[in-house]
């Protein structure tokens, strides 16, 4: 009781774990192609939600997974 799970589901973000993906000049086209937004997240675009799933304006949410992923998913 009073304890809720939600998840942040994000898309391609720029961090020592995809320096690989970013390094590969066709891979990273074909990634920047298929985002909306045209650009790779960065840690910092997570915040937000970071911030509102630790507020008291999440309290009615349960269960849910926010997409943050410059539009990944909507397209």
């Amino acid at each position: 009781k009073g304890i809720n799970i939600n998840a942040i589901a994000p898309g391609y973000i720029s961090t020592d774990n995809t320096a690989a993906l970013r390094a590969d000049e066709n891979r990273n086209k074909a990634i920047l192609e298929r985002i909306p937004q045209g650009k790779w997240g960065t840690p910092e675009d997570l915040m937000g939600t970071v911030v509102f799933l630790s507020s008291p304006a999440s309290d009615y949410l349960n269960g849910g997974v926010i997409l943050v992923d410059g539009g990944w998913m909507g397209r």
